[in-house]
């Protein structure tokens, strides 16, 4: 049995300890927002936080993660009002968003550590993979969150996850085909 903190509530695993912790996380405690990408520490759509450091939890097994604090995409806020994840949504540097959780996880540890973090340590602390390269709105991004971590800033509250119950049951006007 492997325990851990993870999201601040203690957990255990009852999983083979070899197991990397992105499967425990997603498997067994349902944290789906830690994404699997290559499963070989390449992409970073699995970072996550452990004790504070951002690490690719597909390379880190639970073994290796007993008795540390863990912090998944659902432990750093779960309305979105990080400084990281509102500065994406204003600077448009969301496109798919499978990465997004990834780069949200590696982001929030550099400002985490580094208040005013230049361009150069913005792109070396993010690694991530973004298939739809987003990284000019990346890096304007994280400057903008810095500015909001250190409240010289303020961005207003990113839209509420989902579609409301009445946007989606709206009906949608039957379209004919035109007569030939």
């Amino acid at each position: 049995m492997t325990s851990m903190t993870v999201n601040g509530k203690p957990v255990r695993f009852l999983m083979d300890p070899d197991t990397p912790l992105l499967w425990a996380l997603r498997d067994a405690a349902n944290l789906t927002g830690t994404k699997y990408g290559c499963g070989e520490g390449d992409c970073g759509a699995c970072m996550v936080h452990v004790d504070g450091e951002a690490l690719r939890s597909c390379l880190i097994t639970i073994a290796e993660a007993e008795g540390r604090f863990i912090t998944t995409i659902e432990g750093l806020s779960r309305d979105r009002s990080h400084p990281v994840q509102q500065a994406m949504v204003a600077e448009q540097a969301i496109q798919c968003g499978y990465c997004t959780p990834g780069i949200v996880m590696a982001a929030s540890a550099l400002l985490s550590k580094t208040a005013a973090p230049s361009d150069e340590e913005i792109k070396a602390a993010i690694p991530n993979l973004c298939r739809c390269g987003v990284y000019p709105r990346l890096v304007r991004a994280m400057q903008r969150a810095a500015r909001v971590a250190r409240r010289s800033e303020t961005i207003s509250a990113a839209p509420a996850p989902g579609i409301s119950a009445g946007d989606a049951a709206r009906e949608v006007p039957a379209i004919s085909a035109p007569d030939d």
